[in-house]
């Protein structure tokens, strides 16, 4: 067997190599996936292409790249066309933007996502994980109202804008927390659910 081209540094129960992993899944490449960060720590080899410390980094034997916002749009030019990259610059921008949007909305799941995921129940600061779940529904009626037009982020199909929040919503929905309604998301998270890539790669346990 051929050795895959595409390799992707990071740990799968990052948000952020989610996003990687699950957009190659969708673009079909061959690739290899490698532990890194947090509990596989980091090696001189890795911190030689990614100073930064923080996963994920891709290598394709062009470039060596990290941030993976920077990622997807770099895998959708490069490998996707046109039906991942928009010729137009107004319907890439228009997708573009919610990748990052995201950034603010995952600041706001911090606090919620890690008491969950990764501090026990009870050393949980429940005021503070309220307060997340008001600031993420406060971005989400933002995200809301837009899908109650549009059936995606990136418009009218589905596309490399609809990808970050993707891997946030799976957390969103796991969170065992109180959280008000979004009709349109639901419906679109339930049509991303569909996906095999996202099926395999991002509805892992939370962790």
């Amino acid at each position: 067997m051929a050795k895959p081209f595409f390799t992707i540094w990071g740990r799968l129960n990052s948000h952020n190599v989610k996003k990687v992993v699950w957009f190659a899944e969708e673009l079909g490449l061959a690739y290899e996936r490698r532990d890194i960060g947090g509990q596989f720590g980091f090696t001189d080899e890795y911190l030689a292409k990614n100073p930064n410390r923080l996963i994920p980094t891709i290598e394709d034997g062009k470039v060596v790249l990290w941030e993976s916002n920077a990622i997807l749009r770099y895998m959708a030019a490069e490998y996707g066309g046109e039906r991942w990259f928009a010729a137009d610059p107004i319907d890439r921008a228009l997708a573009d933007r919610w990748m990052d949007w995201q950034a603010a909305y995952a600041e706001a799941q911090r606090v919620p996502f890690l008491s969950f995921a990764r501090t026990p129940r009870e050393n949980w600061d429940m005021s503070a994980i309220e307060q997340g779940v008001i600031a993420c529904a406060r971005h989400l009626s933002v995200m809301e109202r837009y899908l109650q037009e549009k059936p995606w982020l990136s418009g009218g199909q589905f596309g490399v804008g609809d990808i970050p929040m993707g891997v946030y919503a799976y957390t969103w929905f796991s969170l065992p927390f109180d959280k008000p309604d979004f009709p349109a998301i639901a419906n679109w998270y339930d049509r991303i659910r569909g996906r095999p890539g996202y099926a395999s790669q991002v509805m892992i346990p939370l962790t």
